[in-house]
């Protein structure tokens, strides 16, 4: 196992990388390109797990005895790896209720589409007569 500083110079280096992506990802959302998100990539997505999985094992009483100017730039890339997490979040949201609201307009418009019309004329079970045989009925 690594020490500490290592441990945190290498979550460091990771979060930076994760938030290229996310940040990616961000310009590709504001610019109506879903499909160019990086965050789908499984290189990227084995790279949060491995985060996370880091993450988790850090100390933290024994990460207070690393460098301070490290502790810093460690906060200061996980403040920045948090607000990304969150603008990419909202983002997300915003982009699955359009969608969503999209989708759901069209299903509507088609069962509007589909459905029988209501009209003033009498009930479907009245059988009208042929108009032959009312001609026919009429002339004789």
């Amino acid at each position: 196992m690594s020490s500490d500083p290592q441990k945190i110079e290498l979550l460091i280096a990771m979060a930076e990388r994760l938030i290229a992506a996310i940040e990616a990802d961000i310009a590709a959302l504001k610019a109506g390109r879903p499909r160019e998100l990086r965050t789908t990539d499984p290189e990227i997505q084995r790279l949060s797990v491995l985060y996370s999985r880091e993450a988790a094992g850090l100390d933290p009483a024994r990460a207070k005895a690393v460098p301070s100017e490290l502790r810093r730039k460690f906060f200061a890339t996980t403040a920045k790896f948090r607000d990304a997490l969150a603008l990419h979040a909202r983002l997300l949201t915003r982009v699955r209720n359009a969608s969503e609201g999209i989708v759901k307009a069209v299903a509507e418009e088609i069962e509007r589409r589909c459905a029988p019309t209501c009209t003033y004329a009498p009930a479907a079970s009245y059988a009208r007569p042929h108009a032959t045989a009312m001609v026919y009925n009429r002339v004789i």
